[in-house]
This record gives C-alpha cells, structure tokens and sequence, in this order.
C-alpha cells in the first residue's frame, strides 16, 4: 500500500494480505444470493443476508485490524529484551515477525513458512521481504521456506517462539503435535513460547507440558478482537514461559 508524503512523494507502506481469503469471499457470496428472496419473501431471508454480511465484516475487521492489536498485546506481556533471537513459525507476509523485529533493534528474528496463498492472499517471500523493507526492519529479519514440522534450526536456538493462525493448517493431529514438538525443541529453556490459533489449542498446551514439564503453561481465549466470523470460530492463545511465572 503507498501512501503520500508532505512533499507529494509516494511512501509504501506494509500491506498483510487477508487470512485464508476464501472464507470472507463466502460470507459475501452468501449475502449476495440471500439478497434476492430476502426482498420477495420476507424476514427470514434478511436474516440469512444479515447473518452472513455480518460474518463478513467481522472476519475482515479482524484479518486488518483486530489480530494487530491483539499481537501487540501479546508481546507487550512477553516483556522481549532488546537482543532476543526470535522465530517466527508461518509468518506468512510478516504482521508478527514485523511486530517482533520492532521490539528487537539488537536481536534478530527468523521467519518461516510454506508460503500458500490459500493460507493468506498474495503469500510468498518477496511480498514478505517487501513488507520487512517497508517497515524498516528488514536488515535483522532471515526467511525460510521451511517445513514446520521441521524446523532448520539447532536446538534451543531462540528466546522466544511466536506462531499465528498457523498449525491448524496441518490436517493430521500427529502433524500439529510435531509442529508444536518442534518449536519445544528449538526453544532455550528459560525461553518463551507463544502460539495463537483456532481451536485444538488445549491439545498444544497439553503437548508443551509434556515437553517442558517445568515451564508454567496458560491457554486463554482472545476474546471478540480475534473472532473470525462470531465467537462460533475464536481465537486462543498458549503461552509457556519459564516455572513460577
């Protein structure tokens, strides 16, 4: 996205894409086709058109805006020092791994991903890079095209481990419990593990204990920030930091 400077000259800002974009392009392909009957035949049918505008609306509200705020509120409570080494799992075109990198400027974070479209719109690493520069942070930000659940990094690599709306796209529970074994590898004991996502997440929290049994885990909901449609599809968050937090 460009912007104008005061001067007249253009200024690119980042752009994140939307999540999983098919799914707000429904809810309005929804509210198109109930559009008509809910003129000719009554109430029920503008319900049904309300219902799915109203999805809409929230879901974009959330992919912009809503995920932003709530990350910043995430890392404000993960207290990250100035020289952490930060990982970034699926970072798609980079709102989190922007948000860390910001609170980093003598650490470095790396940011890994498959890099689907179907998972985010316009999702591949030049977009990413273009949005790193874009920001200002891109001189302390690596990419990797990388499988989750493997990750290429040495054990207990990094200080913290931040994942959105990511591991839900394995479709294997023993996909996702790798995924979540990886990031438990790859984390220095007294570091800390963020992972952010729909559903399954008392599962990952379970898998964290079993990996780290004497970290403090907490998994808590996000609230209305972070619905994806209505509370029918929230956002938790799983936090594990070191004993006596």
């Amino acid at each position: 996205m460009e912007t104008d400077r005061a001067d007249g000259s253009a200024v690119r800002r980042p752009d994140f894409g939307i999540d999983a974009p098919y799914v707000p392009a429904g809810y309005l392909a929804g509210a198109v086709v109930a559009a008509v009957p809910a003129v000719l035949f009554g109430p029920w049918w503008r319900i049904t058109a309300a219902f799915f505008l109203l999805g809409a609306g929230i879901y974009l509200h959330t992919t912009r805006r809503g995920k932003f705020v709530a990350w910043e509120r995430l890392l404000d409570r993960a207290a990250i020092a100035e020289d952490a080494r930060v990982l970034d799992v699926g970072c798609g075109r980079g709102a989190v791994t922007v948000a860390v990198a910001r609170r980093v400027p003598r650490g470095r974070v790396a940011g890994v991903d498959l890099w689907r479209r179907g998972d985010q719109s316009g999702n591949d690493p030049a977009t990413t890079r273009a949005n790193l520069e874009a920001a200002g942070v891109a001189e302390r930000v690596e990419l990797h095209t990388a499988d989750m659940r493997d990750l290429p990094f040495p054990d207990a690599s990094f200080d913290l481990v931040v994942s959105s709306l990511a591991v839900h796209n394995l479709p294997r529970p023993e996909d996702r419990d790798r995924a979540v074994d990886e990031m438990c590898r790859v984390l220095r004991p007294d570091g800390r593990l963020v992972v952010a996502d729909l559903g399954r997440t008392a599962r990952y929290a379970e898998r964290i204990r079993a990996r780290r049994p004497s970290a403090t885990v907490t998994r808590t909901g996000l609230g209305p920030i972070m619905w994806w449609s209505g509370p029918w599809v929230g956002t938790s968050v799983v936090v594990a930091g070191p004993s006596g937090e």
